[in-house]
């Protein structure tokens, strides 16, 4: 908190990327959108236990909403996502919620 009570702003996260890179890559972050109408929201199961039972769930509520979205899964959680589902889901979404459960 400053002196006028004001919440101080939170420093910004850095996110690594787990792939044994010598050097972390930079990314610019994007700006989240101010609303999800008409924009497509992709759900990516990383195929941990459990991850469809919460895109379940998040699917549900998103539908309800009249939100377009499209399930998607990774073939495995010990590696990254194959190329071409990377591409796929960056020609077809908006924005993504990804499921890490156990």
């Amino acid at each position: 908190m400053t002196p006028d009570g004001a919440f101080a702003a939170a420093p910004r996260p850095m996110v690594l990327d787990p792939t044994a890179e010598d050097e972390p890559a930079t990314r610019e972050r994007r700006n989240r959108p101010a609303s999800l109408d008409g924009l497509t929201i992709g759900l990516l199961d990383i195929s941990k236990p459990r991850g469809d039972v919460f895109l379940d769930q998040v699917g549900r509520r998103l539908t309800e909403r009249n939100w377009k979205v499209i399930r998607y899964v990774k073939p495995t959680f010990t590696k990254p996502a194959p190329v071409d589902l990377r591409q796929e889901i960056a020609m077809h979404c908006d924005v993504v919620i990804e499921a890490l459960a156990d």
